[in-house]
């Protein structure tokens, strides 16, 4: 049986990319992401029905069982690894975005504000959780709302883009657009921004590749050298790219239970320190202003 799915773009710009260049005139653009989760991953000792498995290990604790050792592991973020990814941004002049899940915000609003200073802080939901799972848009709109609420009191500045973990329900982008959020985020099919014809909200592609989340993964990173390779790897052709007049946007995201333990922190150092190197061929900027950007030279997009 062939399945009818016509919501599916298998095409996207089909080879005829828009002929663009980025404010700083290169034409590839990198957006860096740091992740703020902690505190906001489900745990029964927080009254959630169940306690996140992914971390270090995945998690032996019988279901429905507290687990402070993982909580822990989360914790490790915004108590250590926050002041290292803020120092290093700093260091570097490097300007990221922050994906803030709302609890986290509401439960660490000092760390976020600190780590906010000079970037951009976009929504990642009230909790670290598929928004697909959403049974109906109110509770969704619910959530989406008081995240907000807790970004705006800990940033004062409201969130103009989302992430969310996983996959956006039917009626995310709907209840983003509703809300004039400028960005979405969950997108992982294209190098280059387009816009979402049923909602009219741009999307900001992602990617999970280039991602330290690979160092949770069986056929991951392992050394931190290896995801500065991968990156500069991925850096390489998409710098090709450019140079043949290809515009191009390449994502980086780290998260502070990850990549801020010391051990995987070299990556961090080594990936920031790349950027630095090659800052006159890329414009470095957070997603709200490659967003803005690509309006501008793109509005019909």
């Amino acid at each position: 049986m062939i399945l009818d799915a016509p919501s599916r773009d298998l095409v996207g710009y089909g080879g005829n990319w828009p002929d663009l260049r980025w404010p700083d005139g290169n034409r590839l653009a990198v957006s860096v992401v740091v992740n703020f989760e902690e505190g906001a991953e489900q745990q029964v000792l927080d009254g959630d029905p169940t306690s996140e498995k992914m971390g270090e290990v995945l998690s032996v604790v019988p279901e429905g069982r507290p687990d402070p050792g993982q909580a822990q592991i989360f914790a490790y973020g915004t108590r250590a690894g926050a002041w290292r990814m803020a120092a290093a941004l700093r260091d570097h002049a490097i300007p990221a975005t922050i994906f803030a899940c709302g609890r986290a915000a509401a439960r660490a609003p000092s760390v976020l504000a600190m780590l906010a200073e000079g970037n951009e802080v976009a929504s990642h939901g009230w909790l670290w959780r598929p928004h697909a799972d959403y049974a109906n848009p109110e509770t969704e709109a619910a959530d989406l709302d008081r995240a907000a609420e807790a970004i705006t009191a800990a940033t004062g500045a409201s969130p103009q883009g989302f992430f969310c973990r996983g996959a956006e329900s039917p009626w995310t982008r709907a209840l983003l657009a509703e809300r004039g959020y400028l960005y979405t985020s969950n997108g992982f099919d294209d190098d280059l921004p387009y816009r979402d014809t049923e909602s009219g909200l741009l999307v900001v592609p992602y990617a999970l590749d280039s991602n330290d989340m690979k160092f949770f993964h069986p056929n991951g990173f392992v050394l931190a050298q290896e995801m500065v390779d991968y990156i500069a790897d991925a850096l390489d052709v998409l710098e090709a790219e450019a140079a043949r007049g290809q515009a191009r946007l390449m994502n980086i995201g780290f998260h502070l239970r990850i990549a801020g333990r010391p051990a995987r922190f070299k990556a961090v150092a080594g990936i920031l320190r790349l950027l630095d190197q090659r800052r006159d061929r890329l414009w470095l900027a957070t997603r709200a202003q490659i967003a803005r950007a690509f309006l501008t030279a793109v509005p019909c997009a």
